[in-house]
């Protein structure tokens, strides 16, 4: 049976109160929520606080983004290894905002994920097609192209049975279109049979995530679907008790 995840995604927001303020607030309010996991993704430069405050609590640490290399001349990247070494579990890899505002390629993102995987951090995938895409009537043809990525070559498909994807459809964020969760559904259970068309057996315990502005008041009815296994959470993530709203939400699935 597979296991709810909620990773909240704090973005570039916050400060060292800040950050000390939600983490205090969700390791408090998140006890007894034991049939969900729970993972904070700050910024950078708050990870090794967060990863001190969260001390002795199930919640687990990840971070935003990561270098495909694992040392160099690289300025500016962090790679694995220092996540690692820092405390990290997870690594979010090919946000819609990576791949729209930095250029990432599909062949980026898949590399990152291997990269990821050798220094047993665990890559949560994103996945997802913009406004235009879904008019179009794309949203199959972008997404199974961004997922072939990762199925491509027995060592991408190794690293991905050691990850978790998150759908963001990019054209319901921040533009005032709603997924409803019929449709979001209707694409986890794409991206489930596009994967079981490799190995059926990782398509039915493989963690797929919903990143499409999830709410407090949305959560349930979204979990509820069959193939929606928890949520990558963008700006809810930032208030403790939206978030664990959401978390109470994914613990009752």
């Amino acid at each position: 049976m597979r296991r709810a995840l909620v990773a909240g995604n704090w973005k570039m927001n916050g400060s060292r109160a800040s950050a000390a303020a939600l983490v205090d607030g969700v390791k408090s309010g998140s006890k007894g929520l034991e049939r969900v996991d729970i993972a904070l993704c700050p910024p950078f430069v708050f990870l090794p606080d967060v990863h001190g405050a969260l001390a002795g609590s199930r919640i687990r640490l990840g971070a935003q983004d990561v270098s495909l290399h694992a040392s160099g001349a690289y300025t500016g990247e962090i790679s694995p290894a220092m996540l690692k070494e820092v405390g990290c579990s997870y690594v979010i890899i090919g946000h819609s905002e990576r791949r729209t505002y930095h250029g990432e390629t599909d062949q980026q993102v898949a590399g990152k994920m291997v990269a990821v995987n050798g220094q047993g951090l665990v890559p949560i995938v994103c996945v997802g097609e913009t406004l235009g895409e879904r008019e179009s009537g794309a949203t199959e043809q972008v997404v199974g192209r961004q997922l072939d990525a990762l199925l491509i070559d027995d060592g991408c498909f190794a690293a991905l049975r050691n990850s978790v994807v998150a759908y963001e459809p990019v054209w319901a964020i921040g533009t005032g279109k709603t997924a409803t969760p019929e449709q979001a559904q209707d694409v986890h259970r794409f991206i489930r049979a596009r994967i079981a068309k490799r190995d059926a057996t990782l398509a039915a315990r493989i963690a797929i995530l919903y990143g499409g502005s999830v709410k407090a008041d949305n959560a349930a009815e979204l979990f509820a679907k069959p193939d929606i296994d928890g949520g990558l959470i963008g700006g809810a993530s930032l208030k403790a008790e939206e978030f664990l709203a959401i978390c109470r939400a994914a613990n009752a699935k």
